[in-house]
Order: C-alpha cells, then sequence, then structure tokens
C-alpha cells in the first residue's frame, strides 16, 4: 500500500487496465462515478473557459458581434498592443499604469495584511489573554459578513461629508478642513481600502494561531532556561516554526492583491477616480470586457495576469528555501 502512494497518482494505460481484476476495475469505475460532477464543473466551467480565453486572445472578437460571428485570426496583435498600452505601463508624474497602481497598493496592503492578523494571532495565543474564546469569534466574525455589504458599511463610516469617523475626529477638536476625504482623496484612498481590508483578517489570524498552536512548549521551556526574552523566543523558536503559515499567506496575499478589484469597483463605481489612481489591473481588465465589449484585448490581459501571478509565485517559492522552515525537511 505504502509502495503505491510513493509512486503517486498516475493514469492507467489501456493494458494496465485490461490486466486490472474485475474488482480493481469496478473500484475505479465507481472512484470516476463519485468525482465526475467535479470533473464534470472543471471541464465546463473552468478547463474550457481557459482554452477559449486563450485562442480569444489571439482573434478579434467583441461581444457586440454576436454569438453566430466567426472571429478573425490576428495573431500576437493583441499581445502588442498589451505591452504598448500607457493604460497598463505608463510610469511618470502623471496617472501610473493599471499594474503599476497595482504593486504601489501591494507594497502597503501586504504587509499589513501579513503583519497584523499574526500579531493578534500572537495575542490570542497568549494564555494570560482571558476570554480567548470571545475574541477570536469576535475577530472572525466579521470574516463571514458578505464582503460587499462590507465595503457599503465602511463606506458609510469613511464618507467625509456624514461618516461617524470624520465626526470623531471633529469632535475632538480636527478642523473640519483637515479632516481626511478618504476615498476620495488621492493621498488617503489606498489608507482607506487597507483600512476596509482589515475587516477581513480574521480568516489569516484563525491560520496563523494554528500554526502558533502546533509550536512546542518545550522549545519555550528551552528557550526560557537559556534567558531569551519575548523577541528572541519570537525571532529563534516562534517565527522559524511557523514559517510555512507565514508562506502560505504571503502566497495567498499576494495573488489576492493582483486580483484586486471588488473595492475599487464598489467605493469608486469603478471609475478610477480619485485622478486614476484606483484603476487597478483587473479593474481595468473587467471594464476591457464588459464596458469596451473587447473580449480579445480582455482574453490578452487576463493571460498578463496569470502570467505576473505565476512569475510571483515562483519567485516566492523560489527564494522559500532561505527562509521557510519544515521540520520534516532533510537538507
Amino acid at each position: 500500500m505504502f509502495e503505491e502512494l510513493n509512486r503517486g497518482f498516475t493514469i492507467p494505460s489501456p493494458k494496465i487496465i485490461k490486466e486490472m481484476t474485475p474488482l480493481k476495475r469496478r473500484e475505479m469505475r465507481d472512484g470516476l462515478l463519485y468525482i465526475s460532477p467535479w470533473l464534470i464543473g472543471f471541464t465546463v466551467f473552468t478547463f474550457l473557459p481557459i482554452i477559449a480565453s486563450l485562442i480569444f486572445s489571439f482573434t478579434s472578437i467583441n461581444i457586440t458581434d454576436g454569438i453566430l460571428a466567426s472571429p478573425e485570426f490576428v495573431g500576437l496583435e493583441n499581445y502588442i498592443q498589451l505591452f504598448s498600452d500607457p493604460q497598463i505601463w505608463a510610469v511618470g508624474s502623471g496617472t501610473s499604469g493599471s499594474v503599476w497602481i497595482t504593486i504601489k497598493f501591494a507594497l502597503i496592503a501586504l504587509p499589513v495584511g501579513i503583519l497584523l492578523p499574526l500579531g493578534i494571532a500572537v495575542l490570542m495565543n497568549s494564555p494570560h489573554l482571558k476570554g480567548t474564546n470571545f475574541f477570536r469569534s469576535a475577530f472572525y466574525m466579521p470574516y463571514i459578513i458578505p464582503f460587499v455589504a462590507a465595503i457599503f458599511l465602511w463606506g458609510g463610516m469613511l464618507n467625509p461629508e456624514t461618516g461617524w469617523i470624520n465626526r470623531a475626529l471633529m469632535s475632538l477638536g480636527m478642523p473640519r478642513a483637515m479632516v481626511p476625504n478618504w476615498a476620495n482623496d488621492v493621498l488617503w484612498v489606498y489608507p482607506t481600502y487597507v483600512i476596509m481590508g482589515i475587516w477581513g483578517i480574521g480568516n489569516a489570524m484563525l491560520i496563523f494561531i494554528a500554526g502558533l498552536q502546533g509550536v512546542p512548549t518545550a522549545l519555550y521551556d528551552a528557550a526560557k532556561v537559556d534567558g531569551a526574552n519575548g523577541w528572541h523566543t519570537f525571532r529563534n523558536v516562534t517565527f522559524p516554526l511557523i514559517s510555512p503559515v507565514v508562506f502560505y499567506n504571503l502566497v495567498l496575499g499576494v495573488v489576492g492583491l493582483f486580483q484586486f478589484f471588488l473595492v475599487p469597483l464598489v467605493v469608486n463605481n469603478g471609475t478610477g477616480r480619485p485622478g486614476g489612481a484606483t484603476m487597478f489591473f483587473n479593474l481595468y481588465l473587467y471594464k476591457t470586457f464588459f464596458t469596451f465589449q473587447n473580449m480579445s484585448y480582455g482574453a490578452a490581459m487576463a493571460w498578463l495576469l496569470f502570467a505576473m501571478i505565476l512569475i510571483v509565485t515562483v519567485f516566492l517559492f523560489g527564494t522559500a528555501k532561505y527562509w521557510v522552515y519544515y521540520a520534516g525537511d532533510n537538507r
């Protein structure tokens, strides 16, 4: 049995199927039957659309052409246009391209999305904290609220005219001219989005707590005997042992930020305001597809997004060997 597991999963050849005993053939047939809903769903809703988008990226087709219109093959024309599009790549004192907008926001949001839930998880895992279950539930509950509803809620709270946060600031003596304009100000729009994102850190916090609880307490006792303080214990014991969890959340965070879309669509109506600072790449892709109705160019943009995420993910996995510790690793 263990030898079969070590060999891994392989698709049996027709010769192997023919040589199977009736019992093994029946087991294989039943197994395929049980996973057939997933296979059908994956094929129809994932695999075929992926192939279709790849084909569309080499053609010229618009939604307005109708489903009976035959697409015109244009080769690499969409990709040539893609790499010369200032809306994607522009850099300068004016409005940046959507790729650089996405990267700038990621540089702000990613550290917050990793460090804040990690810090809260450390506090939630403290043996000195009273009411641990209550606080863990309180931090996690916002995550289960539909994100669109949370965006509208925060939009009301951060409204520069009627929001209670600005009202509270003015009640504390801040002049009305100095209160933040939040999502309507270029300087404040990214912090506004980060604040909205903090609402949903409960899931990452829970994953960090699971990792922290997997650290052997004997290592903490040994560090205490050696005279290590709290920072040294975290740096030399806690972090190395939870580094796989940090790496997992880091990869998910990078992928999520490259696909950042819903918040600017709802808060700023997908217009890119203020000053084009919120025209993220995924939002521009969405507008290309459904506003400009250019399916071919949108498909090329989707494959560019896939390539960027793949490159960054491969880079992260390549650097993981220098800082991620796996207990079962023999290196």
